[in-house]
């Protein structure tokens, strides 16, 4: 991964001359580019450990598994959130770690916590690195210093249960090589959050995260079925079972909690035969409540698709101009509305859905004819494969764009939430406008959108994202004040400070107003009996 960005650094460009010209209009965009410094010009303190600390570390490790480089130090000191890139490419981090420690197995694991403890080490879980919340920040509250903690030598596949469907893997095993070892056995895990290609799967689980089939396949809480959390007072082992009522869900209390009470080393997750059918489609509502609508009843009726995406007013014009609607695949996809009743509705109301069907062929055809029947139902209008297959080709390649805006001095970024059926249309107003007035009020106005996905049958996620000008100079406060708009909105309206994003650093200081005083003296109470000296992961979650 780039050290100041996102993902492979021959990625080519995505931004053509009519996005360009579309943010310049909309948003505006620096005259002069702004590329992220060189390597050799971030500023990095040296670090904190003591000899006999390092001497320690590598006894346990070997002299390999303990980096202290400058490359090293500078991949491990942030996440990929909105801050950490403005950061990176300043070369100004808020943070590194004094070195990042590779134990190989179970034992060295064990042996480099137990060593920390007794330095007074502040240890931060390093999977993917693709944080966005601040998870990976490496704080040393006060410790003598903070080392990361790499999984990527974790992550064999230790056993794989064709008849139960359960594999058994690493914490440190990444998504992608996952399915790569599942493929020969017909079998897939079917979670795909926009970080794919990088996260790991130990990562997954401790920030409860939620893939783009979430609908179909489950979020990663709904696939783990047992895990082993190496704490620095012991080990946890939890079994594969399939279901328990021997007291509360201890994997529940583990999985989501970022690295506080120790490192997932070890998962058994719930595998599924590989789709032999692929459905993805486009469907146009008249209005956001109608899609709404449609999405609630396939979620109510069992009716859901595998991804189920509905863009509101606001994000579909954006998506339709930066797909270039004003060339002849616009022109040709507005007489296609026109002539079906469309050109009478009001264009800037009009809403687009992705939905995606995988799995048997005839469960795959009854399933959709049943979900395009409520779609109908709702006014709303197929548009055939091409818009599913647009989406499938893209759905990674928001964070390489991110990089590009970065570069125009355009911020862009992301929140996310969820809430009722019965509050969503109404907390989707209410987030989207505090967005809005923040950027307003501080001379910024940007583009402010949103779309439906991850649904259930009670309820359903809502995610945001907006664009607008860096007020250089001062971006961290620009963030700052929007954020806390968003998330003032989010819990005054009833949805959850986060869904899939996690709590780390950025949603830490809402997280008594969802859970209640009682519900974090709980965790502050678990992480105490587990990490008793506080060195896991510290700052996070529980720092306000």
């Amino acid at each position: 991964m780039r050290w100041w960005g996102w993902g492979d650094p021959q990625h080519a460009g995505g931004l053509d001359a009519g996005a360009l010209r579309l943010l310049g209009e909309s948003v505006g965009v620096d005259s002069e580019p702004r590329p992220p410094v060189a390597l050799g010009a971030v500023g990095l303190p040296p670090t904190c450990l003591s000899e006999r600390a390092i001497a320690a570390l590598r006894g346990i490790v070997g002299a390999g598994g303990v980096r202290e480089d400058r490359y090293e130090r500078v991949t491990h000191a942030a996440g990929r959130g909105y801050l950490d890139l403005v950061r990176l490419r300043a070369g100004t981090p808020a943070d590194a770690p004094d070195a990042v420690v590779l134990p190989a197995d179970r034992a060295q694991l064990r042996a480099v916590l137990e060593c920390c403890t007794r330095e007074d080490l502040a240890v931060v879980p390093f999977g993917g690195g693709t944080s966005v919340v601040g998870g990976v920040q490496p704080l040393r509250d006060g410790h003598a210093a903070v080392i990361a903690l790499d999984t990527r030598r974790l992550s064999a596949v230790v056993a794989l249960d064709r008849e139960s469907r359960i594999v058994t893997v690493g914490g440190g095993m990444r998504a992608p090589e996952l399915e790569r070892c599942l493929a020969p056995a017909g079998l897939t895990l079917g979670h795909w959050p926009q970080s794919f290609e990088y996260v790991s799967l130990g990562g997954c689980a401790a920030t409860r995260s939620a893939g783009q089939a979430s609908s179909g396949y489950g979020a990663i809480a709904r696939m783990v079925q047992g895990m082993r959390l190496s704490a620095p007072a012991g080990e946890l082992t939890l079994p594969a079972m399939p279901a328990t009522a021997a007291g509360p869900g201890l994997r529940e209390l583990i999985v989501g909690s970022e690295g506080v009470l120790g490192v997932i080393d070890e998962l058994s997750l719930r595998v599924r035969p590989a789709p032999a059918e692929r459905t993805y489609e486009g469907v146009m509502f008249g209005d956001f409540a109608a899609g709404l609508q449609a999405l609630r009843k396939m979620a109510q009726q069992h009716a859901l698709p595998d991804v189920a995406r509905l863009s509101d007013a606001a994000e579909t014009r954006l998506s339709m101009a930066l797909a270039g609607s004003d060339g002849v695949k616009g022109r040709l996809g507005r007489a296609y509305l026109g002539a079906r009743g469309y050109g009478q509705r009001r264009h800037e109301d009009r809403c687009i859905a992705i939905l995606g069907f995988e799995g048997d062929p005839v469960e795959v055809a009854t399933r959709r004819a049943r979900a395009l029947g409520l779609v109908r139902a709702h006014g709303g209008l197929g548009l055939g494969a091409s818009p599913g297959r647009a989406w499938l080709r893209g759905r990674f390649k928001a964070p390489y764009l991110r990089d590009e805006l970065l570069t125009l001095g355009v911020m862009v970024e992301t929140l996310e939430t969820a809430t009722r059926w019965s509050e969503l249309e109404r907390l989707h107003s209410a987030v989207a406008g505090a967005i809005d007035r923040s950027l307003t009020d501080q001379g910024t106005p940007g583009l402010v959108s949103c779309h439906v996905s991850h649904l259930y049958e009670t309820g359903a996620s809502l995610y945001f994202t907006f664009i607008a000008h860096q007020r250089r100079g001062a971006e961290a406060e620009q963030w700052q004040a929007v954020k806390r708009a968003a998330s003032d909105a989010i819990l005054a309206g009833g949805g959850t400070i986060t869904h899939h994003h996690a709590v780390g650093r950025d949603h830490a200081p809402w997280l008594e107003r969802e859970v209640g005083d009682l519900g974090v003296a709980a965790i502050r109470a678990l992480k105490s009996e587990l990490d008793p000296a506080g060195i896991m992961n510290p700052g996070k979650m529980l720092s306000c």
